[in-house]
């Protein structure tokens, strides 16, 4: 399986940035896309956004187009999440997650998950 571990996150002020990585290890080579995932007490698992390790397609959630940008390290195995003018609705354990097609916005689509990250934004 693949193991993945995000790190970076962390507590700042409305309107600051954070900057999250993720680092993918094990039996990467099924894995065609990662996404960011978040969820906030009390509610669904929600889709951040994605992007495919061969082309570095991306795709976003409405909420945060324009904000957050996506991006990978095909070498080092890395994903990172620049976050931007981030909102105290933004708030969330941020999660990275694998999967075999290329780009999906569905949880159940992804097999691998990392621990998480707390993100946490204060206005």
């Amino acid at each position: 399986q693949v193991q993945l571990v995000e790190s970076g996150g962390g507590s700042v002020q409305a309107g600051g940035s954070l900057r999250l990585s993720c680092v993918a290890s094990g039996r990467t080579f099924s894995t065609n896309a990662m996404a960011w995932f978040r969820q906030a007490p009390g509610k669904e698992r929600e889709f951040v956004t994605a992007i495919t390790w061969s082309w570095g397609i991306t795709r976003y959630a409405e909420s945060v187009k324009g904000r957050f940008t996506i991006s990978r390290d095909n070498v080092k195995k890395m994903v990172y999440l620049q976050m931007n003018s981030l909102k105290p609705e933004d708030t969330a354990v941020y999660y990275c997650a694998g999967s075999q097609k290329w780009v999906s916005s569905f949880a159940a689509d992804f097999g691998s998950w990392g621990q998480g990250t707390q993100v946490t934004v204060s206005s």
